[in-house]
């Protein structure tokens, strides 16, 4: 039997994250969570996922943060980020674009177009 794969969501919304969760754990994932980008790269010194999700608008470090101090690790170049985010405005998915983020997705979220976008990047 195949080893679950690992997913790390970074949000600093509860219900995000909880939903997150359910939807993750119910398609065979593991999931480790993170408040914040702070957390998210304290919660990857304790191991790699194979896939990212973080939010972008957080406390004490946001997503464009987190992506590039991600991507600044060069163990860590490889792990695909999707930004999860309320926000749509073409300069940000740049941004993220820029800062290493492998895929944008926006909230409200359709699980199933999740889960698609997560096996697409192979996770």
């Amino acid at each position: 039997m195949m080893e679950a794969k690992t997913i790390l969501t970074v949000d600093d919304s509860r219900t995000m994250r909880d939903m997150l969760l359910m939807t993750l754990t119910e398609a065979g994932y593991q999931v480790t969570q993170a408040e914040d980008g702070v957390e998210g790269l304290a919660r990857l010194r304790d191991g790699s996922p194979d896939a990212i999700i973080t939010d972008i608008n957080m406390p004490r470090l946001d997503g464009f943060g987190f992506i590039e101090q991600v991507r600044g690790d060069p163990a860590r170049r490889g792990v695909p980020i999707l930004v999860l985010t309320t926000e749509s405005e073409p300069e940000l998915k740049d941004r993220a674009r820029r800062a290493g983020a492998t895929g944008w997705i926006v909230k409200p979220y359709n699980p199933a177009k999740l889960l698609d976008a997560l096996r697409r990047v192979g996770a």
